[in-house]
C-alpha cells in the first residue's frame, strides 16, 4: 500500500519536522516526507531534511505582491512532490484564504496551548500570566480564521509553580513531538474524519485523542 505522502512547511529550526521524518524512517509508518519548503532561505531546518534525504525547496515570500500570489507558488511547489497532506511545523505566515481552500482538510497545524484557549503568539507568557494549571499542545485542521480549526487530538502538560516561558515551552514541545506523528500517522491510515461537530478519529478509544504528561 502507497505511504501518504506529507509536505512540512517551515521557516525556522523544525523541530516537529525532524520528529514527522523521524517517524517516517521507521518501516511500519505509513507516511512518507516527501518534501520539506521553507520560505527563509537559511532555516536551520532546510539542513536538518536535507541531511536525512528528504527534498527541499525555498519559497521566499519576498518579492510578491500580495499574499495569495505567494501562496499559489507555494502550493504548486508541493503539488510538483505528489503532497497529500501539508503539516505546518513553525511556518510563521498566515495563509491566505485561497491556499486554505485548496488544502482544505489536508492542512494542519500544531500550536502550543490547548486550543480554543492562547490563540496567536507568545503562548507560554499569555499561559503563565493567566495563571492556569494545565496547557499543552493542538493539532488541528486549519481554517482560515487564525488558530480556529477542528481539533484532531491534544496533549496536556502540567504548569508548574515557577515555570518561565522557556521552561514550559520546553515541555509542550516534547509532547508535540510525540503527537503530531501520531495524528499524521491517522491521517495515514484513513482514520481523521469531519463531522458536522468537527473530527472523528476512527478506531481510536474515546478518550485517546487526549493524551496526558506528568513529567516535569
Amino acid at each position: 500500500m502507497a505511504k501518504l505522502r506529507v509536505g512540512i512547511l517551515i521557516s525556522g529550526r523544525g523541530s516537529n519536522m525532524a520528529a514527522l521524518i523521524r517517524a517516517a524512517d521507521e518501516p511500519d509508518y505509513p507516511a512518507e516526507i516527501a518534501c520539506v519548503v521553507s520560505n527563509i532561505a537559511d532555516a536551520p531546518g532546510l539542513g536538518i531534511a536535507d541531511k536525512a534525504g528528504v527534498a527541499t525547496a525555498v519559497v521566499s515570500h519576498q518579492g510578491y505582491p500580495n499574499r495569495e500570489s505567494f501562496d499559489r507558488v507555494l502550493s504548486t511547489t508541493l503539488e510538483r512532490h505528489g503532497v497529500e497532506l501539508v503539516a505546518l511545523a513553525g511556518f510563521m505566515r498566515i495563509l491566505d484564504r485561497w491556499f486554505v481552500e485548496r488544502w482544505a482538510g489536508r492542512l494542519i497545524n500544531i500550536h502550543p496551548s490547548l486550543l480554543p484557549a492562547f490563540k496567536g503568539r507568545q503562548v507560554e507568557r499569555q499561559t503563565i500570566e493567566a495563571g492556569v494549571r494545565i496547557s499543552g499542545c493542538t493539532v488541528h485542521l486549519v481554517v482560515p480564521d487564525l488558530d480556529a480549526g477542528p481539533i484532531v487530538a491534544q496533549a496536556a502538560v502540567p504548569v508548574l509553580p515557577g515555570d518561565t516561558e522557556q521552561m514550559l515551552s520546553a515541555r509542550i514541545l516534547r509532547q508535540e513531538h510525540h503527537l503530531y506523528p501520531l495524528v499524521v500517522r491517522w491521517f495515514a491510515e484513513g482514520r481523521v474524519v469531519e463531522t458536522d461537530r468537527g473530527v472523528e478519529v476512527k478506531g481510536v478509544a474515546p478518550g485517546g485523542t487526549l493524551l496526558f504528561s506528568t513529567e516535569p
